[in-house]
């Protein structure tokens, strides 16, 4: 039975501890069960967290092994190499794929019925691997995907428009890595369209130029805060724990989490990011945005060049 209440951290690296940490501060939880092929960091972990609880709300946090995720309502897979400066998220694929051929089965084989987040990347080619590793319905396997690049575009946005970042309605789409994409014929902000409100703000004729430079940042933002203190790991905490408040709280809220595609503008067979309803089950639908000829060719490409990878990893 699904304790709704309980979560799973796999891999306790800066990416993991840093979620579970976001995750102990939410109150969605009552318990957390942190895993890693290091058990000591695993336990030092548990320890560290646990020691703020008097702060916060009441929670069991330990460390365990897999037969411990059996009833957790999320497991969160944040296990796998990290990408050092200099490296693309898709050079990591073989020894991350490597990796979750050895963690997906052990979460089969505890009976585990919740919602799988795979975080690691590169999180598309992984999101991938873990539903056909696992053979666990594709609605029950999202991957954390475009959500924080979205995040990263909004807070650009926002500061370059100077108004409220949640008040910006955008999404970047696709691959979480190199061939993403702003969808930028859909932004609206406070439900005006972006060259309404960029003229708004006084910003008659450099939009376009602004846009495709915001565009540029929040691509290379990874590679920029590995280059100056060698990992990313806040803002991926806050994506973890928003997707966890949209599954636990059954939100229904739309996010741009990767799952599988199946003939959504011409793509098969590849996980990669698109505007979804995440509740309670997962991935409950996709939303079919609007797109422009050109984002939809750039998503095309997008996911050709996931499949290509995914199809040396998984040959059939």
């Amino acid at each position: 039975m699904i304790n709704m209440r309980k979560v799973a951290v796999v891999g306790c690296g800066f990416v993991g501890s840093s979620s579970a940490f976001a995750l102990m501060q939410s109150g969605l939880f009552s318990e957390m069960v942190l895993i890693d092929a290091d058990k000591n960091r695993a336990e030092g972990e548990a320890m560290d967290i646990s020691h703020g609880l008097p702060y916060a709300s009441p929670m069991k946090i330990y460390a365990a092994d897999y037969d411990a995720v059996s009833d957790a309502a999320v497991v969160v897979v944040t296990a796998g190499a990290p990408q050092k400066p200099g490296e693309t998220r898709l050079d990591l694929v073989h020894k991350n794929v490597g990796i979750m051929r050895s963690i997906i089965p052990q979460i089969v084989a505890s009976g585990f019925e919740g919602i799988l987040l795979i975080v690691a990347n590169p999180v598309d080619i992984l999101t991938a691997a873990a539903v056909k590793l696992s053979g666990f319905p594709e609605n029950r396997v999202i991957g954390s995907g475009t959500t924080l690049d979205t995040a990263r575009l909004k807070y650009r946005l926002g500061e370059h428009l100077g108004v409220d970042s949640r008040s910006v309605n955008a999404f970047i789409i696709g691959e979480h890595g190199d061939s993403e994409l702003a969808a930028w014929s859909c932004v609206d902000v406070g439900g005006l369209p972006l060259p309404e409100f960029c003229e708004m703000r006084g910003h008659y004729n450099d939009h376009v130029a602004a846009a495709h430079r915001i565009y540029e940042e929040v691509k290379n933002s990874a590679y920029t805060i590995i280059e100056k203190k060698r990992a990313t790991y806040y803002g991926v905490a806050m994506t973890v724990r928003r997707i966890c408040e949209c599954i636990v709280r059954n939100e229904h809220s739309i996010l741009p989490v990767s799952t599988m595609i199946h003939g959504d503008y011409g793509i098969e067979g590849v996980a990669l990011s698109l505007p979804t309803v995440v509740g309670q089950n997962g991935m409950d639908i996709r939303v079919p945005i609007h797109l422009n000829e050109e984002e939809i060719s750039q998503l095309q490409a997008s996911g050709k060049v996931l499949k290509e990878i995914l199809d040396t990893e998984f040959p059939e």
